[in-house]
């Protein structure tokens, strides 16, 4: 059978790989047949032409694999953004964009200069420069092709005031300086659990493993971060549910001021930031002035 009907029913196959069994067999169909989801249940007897029935086949067994659907489909929705992915890309989680709500509250200035460590898609980044076009935005990446999707998506989104660098870390910037740095580093120890997880299988490990129990790439990247921010700079990073101990005293170690952590929806640690100014007072009474 090729009918719409009958291929919504195969969402039972998908129980094992996914918590979304139907929602992830309609959008493999809205993919397919190019079509918003209320067309599935009012066409419920189209046939598929085999085309289309081959290629809803063959990315229905991918996902069985345990394929993310981001990758199938080669999109991920974050923040305001569809967002193209690939497997040379980590895929944007929803409690990232705690990140990007966290960095617009900050009390920056309107031509401000923030830098996004790692960029991969280029979702942090994108994200702000979106929603302050003022902003002078750049994102750093070391892997070429991750650096590529980066690029088509901030062509896609006309958002200009955006550029990428190649380089690791502050490798690309070693003589300029940042109202603002943000980062979503690989934090995930080598033996965690969590790497068993079908749809990380499926990410770049490079994306996701750091050494030092997980804490490498932020020890770096925030033990280096006061020479590339402004006097009255900001940091903000995400970082592993139970690193914010760790991170905040790295953050105080270098001299941060009004270091604070922020939990994401499942109430677990998530984004730490802190600033390098004297006469700054904490993050909520930032706030407040503002």
């Amino acid at each position: 059978m090729n009918t719409i009907g009958f291929l919504l029913k195969k969402q039972s196959e998908l129980r094992v790989v996914s918590d979304s069994p139907l929602l992830d067999t309609k959008i493999l169909l809205c993919h397919v047949l190019e079509c918003p989801p209320a067309n599935l249940y009012l066409n419920q007897e189209y046939c598929l032409t085999s085309l289309q029935l081959k290629t809803f086949s063959n990315l229905f067994r991918r996902r069985i694999s345990g394929e993310p659907i981001a990758y199938l489909t080669g999109y991920k929705g974050f923040w305001s953004l569809n967002l193209k992915v690939s497997s040379s890309t980590l895929i944007p989680r929803p409690e990232t964009e705690l990140l990007v709500e966290k960095a617009l509250e900050l009390p920056l200035p309107e031509d401000a200069k923030i830098m996004d460590l790692g960029t991969g898609s280029g979702a942090i980044i994108l994200a702000l420069s979106s929603e302050r076009p003022s902003w002078i935005c750049t994102g750093t990446e070391i892997q070429r092709d991750a650096l590529t999707i980066a690029e088509v998506n901030r062509a896609s989104h006309n958002l200009n005031n955006v550029h990428f660098l190649y380089g690791d870390w502050y490798q690309s910037v070693s003589d300029q300086k940042f109202h603002l740095i943000v980062s979503n580093p690989p934090y995930v120890a080598s033996g965690d659990p969590h790497l068993l997880n079908l749809n990380m299988h499926f990410e770049p490990r490079s994306a996701l493993i750091s050494e030092e129990d997980g804490m490498g790439d932020l020890n770096h990247i925030i033990c280096k971060a006061p020479k590339y921010l402004l006097r009255s700079g900001w940091m903000v990073t995400e970082h592993g549910s139970e690193q914010g101990q760790k991170v905040r005293n790295l953050y105080y170690s270098v001299g941060f001021k009004g270091v604070e952590t922020f939990t994401d929806l499942s109430g677990l640690e998530r984004i730490t930031l802190g600033h390098t100014a004297e006469d700054l007072r904490s993050f909520a009474e930032c706030r407040e002035c503002n």
